[in-house]
């Protein structure tokens, strides 16, 4: 029997996002990152001070990792690009795919400094994405037919992968080379979790190796252990949450992002926090996104 806990957290963002996802931190500068993908928005709070700031996009960014002190790569639906931090400034990187319908999702920085990033259709067309690897320019697709990835993160020692395809809602795993994150075996089922409510989101996995999974229209985060136990079932205040991220100087704290996406009026008036940004509450064991390798 799966442990569920009451939210005992706070509302860090109070800004509705139709679709808050992608977040991240910087331990450097102690700031936190998230996107509203369809909002063109990219949304930045330093924790120490809660200065909160909004950056427009000219794409539909989702997932921001860190590469110095001044830039960070930025995934959309027009592809790779580099950020500046001092002025905003973007720049072309890298293209990920010639599919003008589709945008980037879900994705995260491999302990060897590459980056796994998903794309999907606009409308989550049925199998019109994938999931790519980036090392540096080289881009190498992993994974095709997918309707909408997301759950990507790795163990600690980057030995194993994990991902989902949200139609499926399967959590996989799969074995990598913890030198460079390219697979080394086949995806395999870790969870099955096709019959149970909500969708397999965004996820981190801390120190331990615990797989901390936002839970789609399920209002939670619930926890795996590396071998697919379900122990944990954090609420949150928002239906569709999207994505955790660890924050903080000790990366002991989680942030999630939500969403009120695809809610008509009514819904958006019982689900009030929907696409708001919380702290979780508990106490975690993070540990600090890698910085993607140029």
């Amino acid at each position: 029997m799966t442990d569920t806990h009451a939210f005992t957290g706070r509302v860090l963002c109070d800004v509705n996002s139709e679709l808050g996802e992608g977040p991240t931190y910087d331990p450097v500068t102690d700031t936190a990152f998230w996107f509203d993908i369809i909002g063109q928005k990219l949304h930045e709070l330093q924790l120490a001070t809660m200065k909160k700031t909004v950056h427009d996009l000219p794409f539909l960014g989702s997932v921001l990792a860190v590469v110095d002190a001044e830039r960070q790569l930025i995934a959309s639906d027009e592809g790779l690009f580099i950020r500046t931090v001092a002025d905003g400034k973007i720049s072309p990187f890298a293209q990920l795919e010639d599919k003008p319908g589709n945008r980037s999702n879900d994705g995260r920085v491999h302990p060897s400094g590459a980056l796994w990033i998903g794309t999907m259709g606009r409308k989550a067309e049925k199998h019109a994405g994938a999931i790519y690897h980036v090392a540096g320019e080289r881009v190498t697709k992993l994974y095709s037919d997918i309707t909408i990835p997301n759950a990507i993160c790795f163990s600690p020692d980057g030995s194993i992968g994990y991902f989902t395809d949200t139609d499926l809602n399967h959590l996989t795993r799969v074995t990598l080379d913890p030198a460079t994150g390219l697979p080394s075996g086949q995806p395999e089922v870790l969870s099955d979790e096709s019959t149970t409510p909500g969708g397999v989101d965004g996820a981190v996995c801390d120190a331990e190796g615990l797989i901390w999974n936002a839970r789609w229209g399920s209002n939670a985060v619930e926890v795996y252990t590396p071998d697919g136990n379900k122990i944990a079932r954090h609420l949150v205040p928002a239906s569709q949450s999207s994505c955790p991220a660890f924050i903080g100087a000790k990366a002991d704290r989680l942030l999630v992002t939500s969403a009120w996406q695809g809610m008509d009026a009514a819904a958006r008036s019982d689900d009030p926090h929907a696409g708001q940004t919380f702290e979780l509450g508990v106490a975690v064991n993070g540990r600090f996104e890698p910085r993607f390798a140029l």
